[in-house]
């Protein structure tokens, strides 16, 4: 008397799993993330003439990250570390797949570069620069940047001043007001050109203070050839953007001195450089957090930048509380920072 209900039976779990499919494959405008992965350095990156044996590790934290479906929409519902993103505070209207992925591979290069540089310096070995220009790797649409460049592009000149790094680029286009006109050389597929663009108000979801203007370039990379010596190489990794500048640049100046400045612990943190070793803010501190404390981690650095309302450190703190771990966060402004840390820690026994 049963046997008719089995197609039945089927039927519905045919549907309800075509359903669940479904839910999976819809595409929303916005982006899921969870607390990513905490790698080991060592491993990914060699100084020549060193053998980088630690007893400790220093490790990068990420962030996972992914088109956000139905499913994980309300999977983000279920966790405080599982964040929904709009699509614009992720990417670019016009921006697609490719130019998302290689604005990530250009800012990732630059942390490389930078971590480099401030670990070469603190440690007192060799560093040469030749400047090339500043690229363009973001672009705020419907600003004038948005209209001329592309990224990619390489700014050269401001009004006929040679520019050589970001920050200079920023200073040189800083003091002008609405309809203002300044004039760019950028070299695009290896040909110079001018373009002339006025300055503009930024849009409000950027939270720029009232009268400020700007042509809407976000997050230029300066473009130079720059040598070490000793040699150093870091390891392809999908890994993309700027926020494991600190933590690469700990492992840098670890394997360049003769201590090992890990002291037996594992370490983890996040964290942007620049060349000259200030520390700046990342988003995701509180996943990174989580990822770190499953990792195993004993100490946690994190950005303690002058002038947020709400520091990478306050976060990352808090999280650590709400999980529970006895990893300690610690704040950094600085590569001095952590290592003025280091120095403090002792041996750990038992390592």
């Amino acid at each position: 008397m049963n046997e008719p209900r089995k197609p039945l039976i089927r039927k519905r779990y045919l549907i309800v799993l075509a359903l669940v499919l479904l839910l999976n494959v819809i595409k929303l405008p916005y982006y899921y993330s969870q607390p990513g992965i905490a790698q080991e350095l060592n491993d990914m990156i060699t100084v020549e003439g060193t053998n980088g044996v630690e007893e400790g590790a220093f490790m990068l934290t990420t962030v996972e990250m992914a088109r956000a479906t139905p499913l994980y929409y309300v999977w983000s519902l279920l966790s405080s570390y599982r964040h929904i993103l709009p699509e614009e505070q992720v990417r670019g209207t016009d921006e697609t797949d490719s130019d998302y992925h290689e604005r990530q591979r250009l800012l990732m290069s630059n942390s490389q570069e930078n971590a480099k540089i401030a670990a070469y310096e603190q440690a007192g070995a060799e560093v040469t620069y030749e400047y090339r220009g500043v690229l363009v790797t973001n672009l705020i649409e419907g600003m004038p940047a948005s209209k001329e460049l592309r990224t990619g592009d390489l700014i050269t000149e401001v009004n006929g001043t040679p520019t050589h790094t970001a920050e200079e680029l920023l200073e040189l286009l800083e003091g002008y007001s609405k309809d203002d006109v300044v004039t760019l050389t950028v070299t695009r597929n290896e040909e110079p050109r001018s373009v002339e663009l006025a300055f503009e108000p930024f849009p409000e979801e950027y939270e720029v203070e009232e009268g400020r203007v700007g042509l809407g370039i976000l997050s230029p990379v300066t473009d130079r050839d720059v040598t070490f010596s000793p040699g150093v190489t870091i390891n392809e990794t999908d890994i993309g953007g700027p926020s494991a500048g600190l933590m690469y640049s700990l492992e840098i100046y670890n394997q360049l001195v003769d201590e090992d400045i890990t002291h037996g612990y594992r370490i983890a943190g996040t964290g942007t450089i620049n060349d000259e070793g200030i520390v700046g803010p990342i988003g995701g501190a509180s996943q990174k957090v989580v990822a770190a404390d499953k990792a195993g981690a004993k100490y946690f650095f994190a950005p303690d930048a002058n002038g947020q309302n709400e520091t990478n450190y306050e976060e990352a703190k808090h999280a650590a509380e709400d999980i529970g771990t006895d990893m300690q966060v610690i704040p950094v402004q600085t590569i001095e920072d952590a290592l003025r840390f280091l120095e403090e820690l002792p041996d750990n026994k038992e390592a």
